[in-house]
């Protein structure tokens, strides 16, 4: 299990990566979609690994599924593109764990910050679960499960 800080850094810099090297018009990640990227990372380790990859609650907000840590952290931000990140961060997720991470950006990054809102909004972690509640683990894992794996 890793702090959510280092996967959420991780998302910025790979993001940055993908601009430098591979597509130039690749947005910066706003602080709403590093929030949705973070919750599709932590379902799909859900329900591939069975294990959480971070242990930080996420919250069904009005807008979709949040961190309220990492919201906290970068909501000076507004609805501007983060582009910083602890390079150290990245040093310390194992390689198997970058592939699985790189999968979901694959899946997940082309997507706005509002496309993904959408989309959460139209699945059942966040349709079934209270707003400001905590979203459960056995939502994400089967609704990952069940959307994305068995397709």
């Amino acid at each position: 299990m890793y702090d959510v800080n280092k996967i959420a850094n991780w998302f910025i810099w790979y993001n940055e990566y993908i601009r430098d090297f591979e597509n130039e018009d690749t947005d910066d990640i706003t602080n709403m979609k590093l929030q949705k990227l973070l919750f599709y990372a932590q379902s799909a380790f859900l329900a591939i690994k069975g294990v959480p990859l971070f242990n930080n609650n996420i919250l069904a907000w009005e807008h979709g599924p949040v961190i309220p840590e990492i919201y906290d952290k970068f909501k000076i931000n507004g609805n501007k593109g983060i582009t910083e990140y602890n390079e150290n961060d990245l040093k310390d997720i194992s390689k198997d764990d970058v592939n699985l991470l790189i999968d979901v950006y694959n899946l997940f990054g082309e997507y706005s910050a509002w496309g993904l809102r959408n989309l959460t909004h139209s699945e059942n972690p966040w349709k079934s679960t209270k707003r400001n509640d905590v979203i459960t683990i056995d939502k994400m894992a089967n609704t990952f499960k069940e959307k994305y794996l068995e397709a």
